[in-house]
């Protein structure tokens, strides 16, 4: 892929899961427990939600970003049940790349193997902010696989916020609006973001304390 072409597209979803960060308006909860709180509101990508999750994670925003980060040497799959397989099909600067991330079925297998190939974007803020942006994108060296349903990550991301006078703990916010394909119903997708995201904060939480 076209480095330039990868660091337009980067940068632009950068600036909207940074809109999302900052746009209170909207959101509606729909699960809320164990100090995470997820919520909702329509998409304007795609016909489906987008999705915000927000928790405090016992960790410095270092030790948790390094059990998160979608960069080479990720440790996702050790501890994501989400995560089967992931792999950086193209590193293009240390904080740009194409990724291709595997997902298992899901949902008593309602839910088959995904795939999905993004652009993903690391970003620092001046406050110490470390964020992770990633949209889908068609790759030459990565076309669909036997055996996975190709799906597809609109504007996505983290945050993992340092938290003043607290340097052990972590505010982290979290954006997911992803296009499953295939032909599942509705509520089935409507019922698995919200409990896949709370497990999420749960697992994570597992792996900074023991990573």
């Amino acid at each position: 892929m076209d480095g330039a072409l990868a660091a337009q597209m980067g940068e632009a979803v950068a600036e909207k899961v940074l809109r999302y960060r900052r746009d209170r308006s909207g959101w509606k909860i729909c699960q809320e427990g164990n100090g995470v709180s997820v919520s909702w509101r329509p998409s304007v990508e795609f016909p489906g939600n987008l999705y915000r999750g927000e928790g405090i994670v016992n960790g410095p925003p270092e030790k948790v970003w390094d059990c998160i980060k979608p960069l080479a040497g990720s440790l996702r799959e050790q501890w994501d049940e989400n995560v089967s397989h992931f792999e950086v099909i193209q590193s293009i600067t240390d904080t740009l790349c194409v990724t291709r991330t595997a997902t298992p079925s899901a949902a008593m297998k309602l839910i088959s193997p995904r795939d999905f190939v993004d652009v993903v974007l690391v970003k620092k803020y001046e406050d110490g902010t470390i964020s992770s942006n990633a949209t889908n994108v068609e790759h030459p060296s990565c076309p669909p696989k036997p055996g996975y349903v190709r799906g597809f990550n609109h504007p996505c991301g983290c945050f993992c916020e340092p938290m003043p006078g607290e340097p052990d703990k972590t505010n982290l916010v979290t954006f997911f609006q992803t296009d499953l394909s295939g032909y599942l119903p509705r509520s089935v997708v409507d019922s698995f973001f919200p409990r896949s995201m709370a497990g999420f904060y749960a697992n994570l939480q597992k792996a900074v304390t023991k990573l």
